[in-house]
């Protein structure tokens, strides 16, 4: 298969091929991860009940790909990369701060699913938790040097194959006796139900920053709707699919928690070595969009400065060593404080993709309304300029007015003392959207709101 010879740049019509319905199957596998069934088991570790998590876990769902989902139909229109976009709303220059934010979010998710995956992976091959965190690495590296068709492909065939295992241990699980409280609607407890929301919602709206890069190679003419749905379909299901049979793991194999991995090969008796395989190759899956997207990330930031629009296939390389090199680092030194090291990766990415995405589909659907000017976005003396301050000034304002709601495991902020619960990525939609809007239409007639395609 050939290397990907498309990095940044955008994507003319004569390389435009596929269908639709893809979408599905690389966002449906994608989600039928480990790392997602490890978030179902958090409901459980935090006081709610199956019952209940996997109600928080469905909500969370649905509202993070409410979001999501509008990010991928701007793909095919634009041909370009997702947070290359975003140089139309924070500036050409001024775009590396939410690409900066993305790189650092991304390659600290990459090491988390690293370790998730280290798990079955040093049991099933009987190597240790290092080598098995190193073997990953290496693996991540090849996948996303050839790119984006091995991607979609790898999807495809993970989606039978981890559709399988799912279905398989469902019925396995549902075999076992499961206590007839944890169907139960009372001990309903909002803090613990919010925070299951919160959980959800951030792998949802996690794949936002890069959920275009995935559709930007379908022809122009692809159904805005179609993008939408298939894209939805794929990440609604295959999430609360498999976020709902950790929350069940959990609450027949308690050791899940720990390690949802094992546990879930367990199920599987003496096919256990093929569950093992499976569940690895699904960390895989999902650490090579992290690690793909993390690189085109990097290559927007250097190219910036010069307007360069594409790479050399060793500099390409360089830099996708470099970024599953420095995850693959974190992993390994994290390693024995996994859990805690997780649940506020989720909740931080969280506070700060949110505003981005606020004020990203704010200015595709209600400012500029889907009208941009391509060759400006890779132009620092374009329309957009170096610096665009309205996207810049609603952004910090966001994540200032998070602080105060903000909940990690080493910080509270008044508002969720007072509240019980967090709902800082609530205040983090609604802040920068409407700032951003309001100082932007105030640029009617000027450059920026130009309709220049």
């Amino acid at each position: 298969m050939e290397v990907e010879h498309r990095s940044i740049d955008f994507i003319p019509e004569t390389e435009r091929y596929g269908s639709v319905w893809r979408l599905f199957t690389l966002w449906f596998s994608n989600n039928l991860t480990l790392p997602s069934a490890v978030v179902g088991t958090l409901g459980l570790v935090f006081g709610l009940n199956l019952f209940w998590t996997c109600v928080a876990v469905v909500l969370g769902n649905f509202i993070g790909q409410l979001f999501t989902s509008a990010h991928s139909a701007q793909g095919p229109h634009l041909g370009i990369p997702q947070m290359i976009q975003s140089r139309a709303q924070f500036g050409v220059l001024g775009a590396m701060v939410p690409l900066a934010v993305v790189c650092v979010s991304y390659t600290v998710t990459t090491a988390a699913f690293e370790i998730i995956g280290s798990g079955p992976f040093a049991v099933g091959a009987g190597i240790s938790p290092t080598a098995a965190i190193l073997l990953l690495g290496a693996a991540t590296v090849v996948i996303c040097y050839l790119g984006y068709e091995l991607i979609h492909r790898l999807a495809f065939v993970m989606t039978i194959a981890s559709g399988l295992l799912f279905v398989g241990g469902t019925i396995f699980m549902l075999q076992q006796p499961i206590p007839a409280e944890a169907f139960s609607s009372a001990g309903f407890n909002l803090p613990a139900f919010l925070f299951m929301v919160t959980q959800a919602v951030s792998v949802s709206l996690g794949f936002g920053v890069y959920v275009a890069d995935y559709s930007r190679y379908l022809p122009s003419n692809t159904p805005t709707s179609s993008t939408y749905i298939f894209t939805f379909g794929g990440n609604f299901l295959g999430g609360s699919l498999v976020m709902i049979f950790g929350a069940v793991l959990a609450t027949i194999i308690p050791g899940a928690v720990n390690d949802a991995g094992t546990a879930a090969a367990s199920l599987f008796g003496s096919l256990a070595p093929v569950a093992y395989v499976i569940l690895v190759l699904s960390v895989l899956q999902i650490n090579v969009l992290n690690v793909y997207s993390t690189y085109m990330s990097v290559t927007s930031i250097l190219t910036g400065f010069r307007g360069r629009v594409s790479l050399t296939n060793s500099t390409k390389f360089l830099l996708i060593f470099g970024a599953t090199a420095i995850s693959t680092t974190i992993a390994v030194l994290t390693r024995e404080s996994f859990f805690l090291f997780f649940s506020n990766i989720l909740i931080g990415q969280l506070y700060f993709l949110v505003p981005w995405s606020a004020i990203n589909l704010t200015d595709f659907y209600l400012v500029r309304k889907g009208n941009y000017s391509v060759k400006d976005m890779y132009d620092v003396n374009g329309i957009y300029g170096r610096y665009n301050m309205p996207g810049i000034i609603a952004y910090v304002a966001a994540i200032i007015a998070q602080i105060p709601f903000m909940g990690f495991s080493f910080y509270y902020g008044p508002m969720h003392h007072l509240i019980g619960a967090d709902i800082a990525w609530v205040v983090g939609l609604i802040v920068p959207s409407i700032v951003y809007f309001v100082v932007m239409r105030g640029h009617r007639s000027g450059p920026l709101l130009s309709t220049v395609k």
